[in-house]
């Protein structure tokens, strides 16, 4: 059943459904600020704020258009990839060699928007992987150039590859989905990533006392992944079926894929920035840093939701 502007009615719940909880969100942050003034809760009236920013985005370029979901996709693709490029030691004379790390996005994005599968899986991981080094072979310079190769490599696969499976999500999800098509894919995976990452956050603040990973990201604790995994696993069982293909026991497993990957693309990017000496990649975002911050979860979820989805529901 179509809803507004055509979209699956399903999917237009499920973000009425956001949006009503954002207004919660705000109401509760609010009322918790005028009880206690200062600075005690700016951090997280920051975060909401920039949930209604992040949210927003989202759903209207989503929620419109399918050719202009895939552009905004690719936009957010190259804003982290821009934010990784300025954060890591580049050489001068790879200077040309990083516009074509940047012409990559939109061609892989273009394997994704005509859902050429054999094409969008092998793009980066090969060929790409085997051009660049040979380009910067090329230019004769052999200082760094291990470090170069490597670290290119690396980020185009981070910012690009991965990130590029939510634009295939979109397009290939239709033929599978009945119930809400590939954005009601899209939906789930990117909602339940990114309120994972929240109700990690709530549950570490609640009753966070051992640390993950001290040395990587010190506000982790195994109260907050634990906690976090559990809510997001119950959120994905109840919604899944009315977005989905899936049951609500495929759903459940679904959502602690989410929660375990996401996990790990967080600490993966938080170690980065660690090695870099960085806290956030940018300040584009208030209350959460830059693009590739907010993103981070993605980078591991994306693939792992794209491929588990693919290996057991498409034909």
């Amino acid at each position: 059943m179509s809803g507004l502007f055509g979209i699956p009615a399903n999917v237009v719940y499920a973000t009425a459904g956001i949006y009503a909880v954002l207004v919660l969100a705000s109401l509760v942050v609010w009322a918790m600020r005028l009880a206690h003034p200062g600075e005690r809760y700016q951090e997280l009236a920051s975060r909401t704020e920039s949930w209604w920013w992040m949210i927003g985005a989202f759903t209207l370029c989503v929620l419109l258009n399918q050719t202009v979901a895939i552009v905004f996709l690719a936009f957010i693709s190259y804003l982290a990839l821009k934010e990784y490029l300025s954060l890591i030691p580049t050489r001068r004379i790879d200077r040309e060699v990083l516009l074509f790390a940047y012409l990559a996005i939109p061609i892989q994005f273009y394997w994704a928007a005509i859902d050429w599968y054999g094409m969008f899986i092998v793009f980066v991981p090969v060929w790409t992987f085997l051009f660049f080094p040979a380009l910067m072979a090329l230019k004769g310079e052999t200082q760094g150039f291990l470090r170069a190769v490597g670290t290119l490599s690396w980020g185009l696969m981070m910012t690009v590859f991965t990130l590029s499976h939510m634009a295939w999500l979109l397009v290939s999800g239709d033929k599978i989905n009945p119930i809400a098509g590939g954005v009601g894919l899209l939906f789930f995976l990117v909602v339940l990533t990114q309120f994972n990452d929240v109700a990690q956050y709530c549950w570490g603040k609640l009753t966070g006392r051992h640390k993950v990973t001290p040395s990587v990201s010190p506000k982790k604790t195994w109260e907050g992944l634990l906690g976090g995994i559990a809510t997001t696993i119950a959120v994905a069982a109840l919604i899944g079926p009315y977005l989905t293909p899936m049951d609500w026991r495929w759903s459940a497993l679904a959502g602690a894929i989410l929660g375990v990957s996401g996990f790990l693309g967080d600490i993966t990017l938080s170690a980065v920035k660690r090695d870099l000496g960085v806290k956030d990649a940018s300040g584009l975002i208030p209350g959460h840093g830059g693009i590739l911050d907010r993103v981070d979860s993605l980078t591991y979820a994306a693939p792992a939701f794209v491929h588990f989805i693919r290996y057991f529901f498409y034909p």
